[in-house]
């Protein structure tokens, strides 16, 4: 039974990370109403979120070694002439500060404080109607070359809402993104690539923090099959996701959160 919990939860996890509609609020929810003790708790989480990260590594890959490249010239050569890939790795830099901060000092008062379906609700509701602004506002005329450092310090700053279930990271940082007038498909170009190392901060952060003699073989077995389903469909929504924002507006994952709310309200007064 385990192992098909383990398969839900992970392609759970893997459409909702990039989608604009919450994993972490569709994991609190799945939790609600699936019961395992072997599963039901924030390290499985913690792995599932490793699976849809090497799916952004992967899909990603020319991007960000592009950026690692870009940072290196930084440093090696300060007086030539920046290029994209330069002013692209700082930007992504500031941008990842915000999230890091609040992550590393406040992670865990956070998880305790809003780690509930009431406040998954909340915030489904108040995300859906920043995507309708930002959508109504937004020019939508940038990409990612015009970007600057205050670009990311303001997209970074929005990152740190995702910490509370039910907001997206992906969704406030696209929104962020669209307010800031890029096109819909670089703003979640941007949203993805700066999930990198916030994802890969958490997952070391909480993975050091494992007893590796509490972990029974059967949790092994199953994080294995988590990672496997999550990396592979989360490359494929990634592709997916790219190609319907070039048409398609964050409108549509608006109403889906209000109705996924107003399911949730009913569940909760029943």
């Amino acid at each position: 039974m385990d192992y098909i919990i383990t398969i839900v939860l992970a392609a759970v996890q893997a459409l909702t990370e990039f989608l604009p509609i919450s994993s972490s609020g569709h994991l609190v929810i799945f939790h609600q109403l699936i019961r395992s003790d072997l599963l039901n708790n924030l390290t499985f989480d913690v792995i599932l979120h490793g699976g849809t990260l090497l799916a952004a590594i992967v899909y990603f890959w020319s991007d960000l070694i592009g950026i690692l490249k870009g940072f290196i010239l930084s440093l090696l050569r300060k007086n030539q002439r920046s290029d994209f890939n330069r002013n692209f790795a700082w930007v992504t830099i500031v941008g990842t500060i915000p999230g890091a901060v609040v992550g590393y000092f406040f992670s865990e008062i956070i998880e305790q404080i809003f780690r509930s379906v009431v406040w998954v609700m909340v915030m489904l509701v108040v995300g859906g109607v920043l995507f309708i602004i930002a959508e109504k506002f937004s020019r939508r005329q940038r990409d990612l070359k015009s970007m600057t450092i205050g670009d990311g310090l303001m997209i970074g700053l929005a990152q740190v809402l995702s910490f509370i279930p039910g907001t997206s990271r992906s969704g406030i940082t696209m929104a962020a993104g669209l307010l800031l007038n890029f096109k819909r498909r670089e703003a979640a170009r941007f949203s993805f690539l700066l999930s990198v190392p916030i994802v890969l901060g958490a997952n070391i952060r909480k993975i050091s923090q494992i007893n590796l003699a509490d972990l029974s073989v059967n949790f092994v077995f199953v994080s294995i099959l988590g990672v496997a389903v999550a990396t592979l469909i989360g490359y494929i929504v990634i592709g997916g996701l790219l190609k319907f924002l070039e048409k398609h507006s964050l409108t549509y994952f608006a109403v889906y959160r209000f109705i996924l709310a107003a399911v949730l309200a009913a569940m909760f007064l029943l």
